[in-house]
């Protein structure tokens, strides 16, 4: 009776090893999940045009507490992600297909986001330069990207080609920030190549970052 209540003890031992063993494992491989997005006039850096009935808004994801959803240090690797939001709320669809984006930076810089392909190269070498700079800057690096961290950086990634009547169409784009001290304090981000259904390019969109530097902090 006594070995048997033994045995019975061992296995729930073993058991409660193996699970605790096992939680983390399940939790650390959990797939990236992209924050559902409000309609681009909700944020605080964004621009409304009212005549077209189309917003966009640009979320930076510029602090430990956002950028924790993702498992890949963007910042470490001096990458910006900024969450992009596009609402059409006309009856008509919208195209995005050729949307272009430069964020401009206090001293005039102009950034545009890296292509996937500049993404992953920029992870397997870190010294390869993404942008023109006179001077090389070097980078911190874990070396390339797993698998998972891969599929992340596809799924999180900006890919709409048009935005339907009445609705919302999001993602993140990657900035190469790296060497400069305050990217978005009096930056811009301007954006070309929206088109209405008939294909007539609507008026520019310009998004100031001060909207988002100096928006209360909800608690």
């Amino acid at each position: 009776m006594r070995c048997s209540w033994l045995r019975s003890k061992w296995h729930f031992l073993v058991s409660a090893i193996c699970l605790s063993l096992f939680v983390p494992v399940v939790l650390a491989s959990k797939n990236f999940v992209k924050p559902e997005a409000k309609a681009a006039f909700n944020y605080p850096a964004h621009d409304l045009h009212r005549d077209e009935k189309v917003a966009i808004a640009a979320d930076p994801y510029d602090t430990a507490a956002k950028a924790k959803i993702f498992s890949i240090d963007f910042s470490q690797h001096g990458l910006l992600p900024v969450f992009f939001i596009v609402t059409n709320d006309g009856d008509q669809p919208v195209s995005i297909a050729r949307m272009e984006v430069t964020l401009i930076t206090a001293n005039d810089s102009k950034l545009t986001p890296l292509g996937t392909d500049d993404l992953y190269r920029l992870f397997s070498n870190p010294q390869a330069p993404t942008r023109p700079s006179p001077i090389p800057l070097p980078r911190k690096s874990k070396g390339a990207l797993s698998k998972k961290e891969m599929d992340e950086l596809d799924s999180s990634q900006f890919a709409a080609r048009a935005v339907e009547p009445h609705s919302t169409q999001s993602g993140f784009m990657f900035f190469d920030i790296g060497g400069i001290a305050s990217p978005l304090r009096g930056a811009t981000i301007d954006i070309t190549g929206v088109s209405d259904a008939k294909g007539n390019e609507l008026m520019f969109f310009e998004i100031p970052m001060d909207k988002y530097l100096n928006a209360p902090v909800n608690p």
